[in-house]
């Protein structure tokens, strides 16, 4: 009996790969894997995959040959160069109309190039943010494509199949945009993982310092916010780690080095702001933090030359508590808020036709950042598609506002006993400088135009009316040139 062609085929069965795979297989669909290293095909044919449908392929012409038209292949390779070549082999063995599909985590402006490049070639491409670790591969993670349009008719069904499904059974999967917007999308997301992870981290610090609780209980702590506003992952896995023992029945996670790792796509985030000019405070420091955390040795010799706050704490337990996890929710608003102000201005530049409710749908379920608080993300979109802010949205107005004394008690409390908590405390800086009309920038104008001649507009004229000053008597009336950052 000849097996029928495969619907889709995949590229590096590394443990992403293995999992998407056996999850497309478990969906009905045929699949055929190529690995670099063709002992892992092998050894994936044999194992894991035995009896299923699969086909096991030796070479490049091998896959392309397996394929149903239109073929479609996708790449779960590392991000860089590895994709760039992959293209240049499998253009040749394509027809056009054909679909190579990047699943990896891959810089947008790369998806950008590789749109147009593979276009030119009359093949389709398509750049998709994968996210939601192994498990979410296996059992449904969510998926944000975007490149070429007349691609998402082709792998609409495969894509929506395997990925994990809300309560509706909605598929956390739908078409994001024009070129790089899947990877954009997929960016954001892990920039706001970046900061959710931090400022969970900051709390447990934050509580563990002041409140000297044990690890129980603020393992329980942690799964009763889980039944609240800030019901999602991160919280619930938190609770799970915090109650973890080792062989030695004490906690794990005291032995672990706080010295953390990153794969760039929270910095990438960070950079894209810059290049933007959008306040995304939060997870920049959230980065930083990283880096930070980074130089442990370096911090080990500070501790011994400084001198620290004696840590205290006389308020009530209870209430402390309460405040951290307003001060968590408020921080956790003014992320998604500053990330989905990022994604207006990129839609906006890269003409992308952002779908920001979908987005939300996207992200309900399958990946890391999957959280109930979500869909209220999603319901303000549909109440106001042409929202500016996620801030000026009435429901996350009122839990600002109702998060905000809560939230000033911790940092505060931080601060008097030199705690750092650089991502709450900045998101309570962006929360208080966004609600404030007037900034004390009128000062930082009036330095750049005294000793740059840098001009500045006044409050009784009109916008884009410039002025300059000969603030010494001693320089000309001659103003530089204006410019935005």
């Amino acid at each position: 009996m000849t097996m029928k062609k495969a619907d889709i085929a995949l590229i590096g069965l590394a443990v992403m790969g293995e999992n998407l795979v056996l999850n497309m297989e478990s969906k009905g669909y045929t699949v055929a894997v190529f690995n670099r290293t063709v002992a892992k095909v092998e050894s994936f044919v044999n194992g894991r995959g035995k009896g299923k449908k699969f086909i096991g392929c030796a070479s490049l012409e091998e896959l392309v040959a397996s394929l149903e038209r239109p073929r479609k292949v996708m790449m779960l390779v590392k991000a860089g160069e590895a994709v760039d070549a992959l293209i240049e082999q499998l253009i040749p063995l394509l027809e056009p109309g054909d679909i190579i599909i990047d699943g990896g985590n891959s810089h947008y402006p790369d998806t950008i190039r590789r749109t147009q490049y593979v276009e030119s070639h009359n093949l389709l491409y398509v750049g998709s943010g994968v996210s939601g670790g192994e498990e979410g591969a296996l059992l449904g993670p969510s998926l944000m494509p975007g490149g070429s349009k007349d691609a998402w008719p082709h792998i609409k069904d495969i894509f929506q199949s395997i990925a994990a499904k809300v309560e509706d059974q909605t598929p956390c999967c739908d078409w994001v945009g024009g070129d790089g917007a899947g990877h954009f999308v997929k960016m954001v997301h892990n920039g706001i993982e970046y900061g959710d992870m931090q400022i969970i981290s900051e709390a447990y610090d934050v509580m563990k310092r002041t409140l000297k609780l044990s690890h129980d209980q603020m393992s329980q702590i942690f799964a009763k916010w889980n039944k609240g506003d800030l019901d999602s992952y991160l919280i619930e896995i938190t609770a799970e780690i915090l109650a973890y023992r080792d062989e030695h029945n004490e906690p794990l996670v005291e032995k672990i080095l706080d010295a953390a790792g990153q794969k760039g796509t929270g910095k990438w985030t960070a950079v894209s702001a810059l290049d933007a000019g959008i306040p995304l405070t939060l997870i920049g420091e959230s980065v930083f933090a990283r880096c930070l955390s980074a130089q442990k040795e370096m911090r080990v010799e500070a501790e011994k030359k400084y001198s620290a706050p004696q840590v205290t704490f006389d308020g009530e337990v209870q209430k402390f508590v309460d405040d951290l996890e307003a001060a968590l929710l408020g921080a956790k608003i003014v992320s998604y808020a500053q990330g989905y102000d990022l994604m207006r201005e990129a839609a906006k530049e890269n003409q992308w036709d952002l779908n920001y409710g979908g987005i939300a749908l996207m992200w309900r379920g399958g990946c890391i950042i999957r959280s109930a608080f979500l869909g209220k993300i999603k319901e303000a979109y549909d109440k106001n598609p042409n929202l500016t802010h996620l801030m000026l949205d009435d429901f996350f107005r009122e839990k600002l506002e109702a998060a905000a004394k809560g939230w000033r008690n911790v940092v505060a409390t931080a601060v008097t006993n030199g705690i750092a908590v650089p991502a709450l405390s900045s998101a309570l800086s962006y929360f208080d400088g966004f609600r404030t009309a007037d900034s004390p920038a009128n000062l930082l104008q009036a330095q750049r135009d005294y000793f740059g001649a840098h001009t500045y507009e006044r409050k009784d004229g009109k916008r884009g009316e410039f002025h300059h000053t000969n603030w010494t008597g001693r320089g000309g009336d001659t103003a530089s040139t204006t410019y935005n950052v």
